[in-house]
């Protein structure tokens, strides 16, 4: 996987967190994940199609997801129901588009896939045989991942 692949949706990622939450996120580990991608309790996934296809997952802790929500609608849940679903969609949504948006300026033209969300312990994603870069990124309300696994279409 090229860096000029994942370098936008960090980028992104960094943005859109201070931009929506006034939270700045800091790179933590980076690791290869050639098998199963380990998800916390509260996960968007987005599509990715085009000239790269996969897919990139944003894996929270409850608590933080919970707390996002709070941040953004000074609603204070302690359940992920549909609004906020909708809510962390939409920032999936968001990172992706401004990371397509940054991809497409090195000439590789995506769509999203609308984000699927995904609740409860004890998840993980299969990547049939792929691998993905696993950055984890630390932020005062907590710790998440940001899972990245793309290749060039067919």
């Amino acid at each position: 996987m090229k860096v000029e692949y994942i370098n936008p949706f960090y980028k992104a990622t960094k943005d859109i967190f201070k931009l929506m939450l006034d939270i700045d996120p800091q790179k933590k580990d980076l690791k290869v994940v050639e098998d199963m991608i380990q998800a916390k309790e509260t996960s968007v996934l987005l599509g990715i199609t085009g000239d790269l296809q996969g897919g990139i997952m944003f894996s929270f802790p409850m608590d933080m997801a919970l707390e996002m929500i709070k941040i953004m609608s000074g609603m204070d849940l302690n359940v992920i129901d549909s609004f906020a679903s909708s809510a962390l969609g939409e920032i999936g949504n968001i990172i992706g588009g401004n990371a397509l948006t940054e991809l497409s300026k090195n000439n590789y033209i995506c769509n999203i896939i609308p984000p699927q969300i995904f609740v409860g312990e004890h998840r993980s994603l299969s990547l049939a045989n792929e691998k993905a870069l696993l950055l984890t990124l630390t932020t005062p309300i907590g710790d998440f991942d940001l899972s990245i696994f793309l290749k060039t279409g067919q």
